[in-house]
């Protein structure tokens, strides 16, 4: 692990778009571009757990956090984490009548592995990894992304 940033958020709609800033932001100050793919991607799924959450976690939960680490081959680990113990469910692709369940597949379309861990009676963590498009080399190894 190279950077890890954790912040909790209140289960409610604006969170949402201040987990896709916040992220960003982090991002931003690891040398990432704005507007690079990586960056694009990692703030999507972002968005889309933590949309999740406010949309399906408990009545009674108040609160939900979400964690992006830079890792040190480049790639980017996202995880939201809420007190349901309730798995999602990845259902048959959406048509375009359905107004819902278009959020995990597009979770698993955009990461390069996504999964599930359990934490107990506290709930759950949706995770989901991305992968540096064009890893950076200097000298033939990698270069940790920043």
């Amino acid at each position: 692990m190279l950077r890890r940033e954790a912040f909790r958020l209140p289960r409610h709609p604006a969170s949402v778009g201040f987990a896709r800033y916040r992220v960003r932001q982090h991002l931003a100050s690891w040398g990432h571009a704005s507007n690079d793919e990586m960056t694009e991607r990692v703030v999507l799924l972002a968005s889309e757990l933590a949309a999740n959450v406010v949309r399906h976690g408990p009545i009674l939960e108040r609160e939900f956090e979400l964690a992006v680490t830079a890792r040190a081959d480049g790639s980017c680990f996202i995880a939201v984490s809420d007190e349901s113990p309730t798995q999602p469910v990845l259902h048959d692709v959406p048509t375009g009548d359905d107004e819902k369940g278009r959020g995990l597949h597009l979770v698993d379309q955009l990461a390069q592995t996504w999964g599930v861990r359990p934490r107990g009676r506290h709930g759950k963590t949706v995770w989901a990894l991305v992968r540096h498009p064009r890893p950076h080399t200097v000298a033939g190894l990698q270069k940790p992304c920043r």
